[in-house]
């Protein structure tokens, strides 16, 4: 009888590559939440105080979206059972776009299964080989999938620089094709603002189409919590706008808003939306009733920010570098603790869990080699004694650990 030959893994390769993070010191495991996602919880049977979570208005827990979660099952079902161009487009998908239009005061709006396939949907979807991509060289992974998704060429400019990103419109100004001009309206790991003014006036001089990804700053910055486009006082001037309901609106989804042309094409072109089963309506009611919480509840924003403020001054109290002098300076409720070194970073946030801090440990390829931080994140259901033993901790920990002189 022929024998079988042995068969040698063709991943093998992958094994390799964990071997390397795990000596490079930078190998995770994930952390398994085991009740609500809240200030303080259990994650691996231990209880912690949780700074690592984007539930920045704890609207994850809060009443009122329980209750719209629990009658959308009961009217509706657990699913949709189609994608959104064959039978899935139910009354509450409507319901909660037409309302995410109204309150980012632009004509239209379509919702995406997450944050990251609205953008690299959009991207992809509304650009071509012979297009231009101009990106902050800090933009969201979403953002670059898209960008090369695309085809189109892609132009970098260094961080939150206007001048270097109007000198690469500049030099495409006479190439055929459409330019799109992006970045994100808070960096993810940095906590900053991008600077929205500068980029509208270069996307208009260079008739480019200007796009922001606003998945941070919804919930968190402009009048209850409407964003970049609001706290700067740029409608009108973004063509489009990507959001998440993920993070501050405490369920899980992306949308993109513009006009009604936008939104219908990407009805048509936009593969995350074509190709992938539509959300629960469980899930659009829980996001509908977070934005009527944004609209009847600002106290939470303003909480928010109270903690926010009093974090990062306790924070850069204990000596840590919380950004502003290798890295951007962090202006929202995300507040880096930059330690630089990854294996060290990893074994901080593995200290600091043992002693009841749960702060995620963040290194390359994330965050460039050298930049690994603990990203600490601020929510508005944080409690002042929650606060002060994290910075406890934070303190003990970080001396022990040289950390800290």
């Amino acid at each position: 009888m022929p024998t079988t030959p042995t068969r040698t893994d063709p991943l093998s390769y992958l094994g390799a590559t964990l071997t390397d993070l795990k000596q490079r010191g930078t190998y995770f495991k994930l952390r398994v939440l085991s009740d609500e996602q809240a200030p303080e919880c259990t994650f691996d049977g231990k209880r912690v105080i949780n700074l690592a979570s984007n539930n920045y208005l704890g609207l994850t827990t809060h009443p009122k979206l329980r209750e719209a979660a629990e009658k959308a099952v009961r009217d509706y079902g657990v699913g949709s059972g189609a994608v959104r161009t064959i039978a899935g487009t139910m009354k509450l998908h409507i319901e909660l776009e037409e309302k995410i239009a109204r309150f980012k005061s632009v004509e239209a709006c379509v919702v995406f299964q997450s944050g990251f396939t609205a953008n690299a949907g959009t991207v992809s979807a509304i650009l071509g080989k012979a297009d231009f991509i101009i990106s902050d060289e800090l933009n969201h992974a979403s953002i670059i999938d898209g960008a090369r998704l695309s085809r189109a060429k892609i132009l970098v400019f260094r961080h939150k620089d206007v001048a270097h990103a109007e000198e690469q419109l500049a030099s495409i100004k006479d190439q055929p094709g459409h330019k799109l001009l992006i970045t994100d309206g808070v960096f993810s790991m940095d906590g900053d603002i991008g600077p929205l003014p500068g980029l509208c006036d270069a996307a208009e001089k260079y008739g480019a189409i200007m796009m922001v990804d606003d998945a941070h700053s919804s919930g968190v910055l402009g009048r209850n919590g409407r964003g970049t486009i609001d706290h700067f006082k740029m409608h009108g001037r973004v063509d489009i706008q990507v959001g998440t309901l993920s993070k501050a609106i405490g369920s899980v989804g992306g949308y993109v808003c513009g006009t009604r042309d936008l939104i219908e094409f990407l009805y048509h072109r936009g593969r995350p939306f074509l190709f992938s089963t539509s959300a629960p309506p469980s899930v659009a009611a829980t996001c509908i009733a977070a934005f009527d919480v944004l609209e009847q509840e600002p106290e939470l924003i303003e909480k928010l920010w109270e903690n926010t403020r009093y974090w990062k001054e306790e924070l850069g109290g204990l000596g840590f570098n919380i950004g502003g002098q290798t890295t951007p300076a962090s202006e929202t409720p995300i507040t880096p603790i930059i330690i630089g070194d990854g294996r060290l970073t990893m074994d901080f946030s593995r200290e600091l869990f043992k002693e009841g801090v749960f702060g995620t440990g963040i290194a390359f390829p994330t965050v460039p080699e050298g930049k690994a931080r603990i990203r600490t994140i601020m929510t508005a259901t944080h409690t002042r004694t929650q606060l002060d033993k994290a910075l406890d901790v934070l303190g003990k920990v970080g001396k022990r650990m040289g950390i800290l002189g």
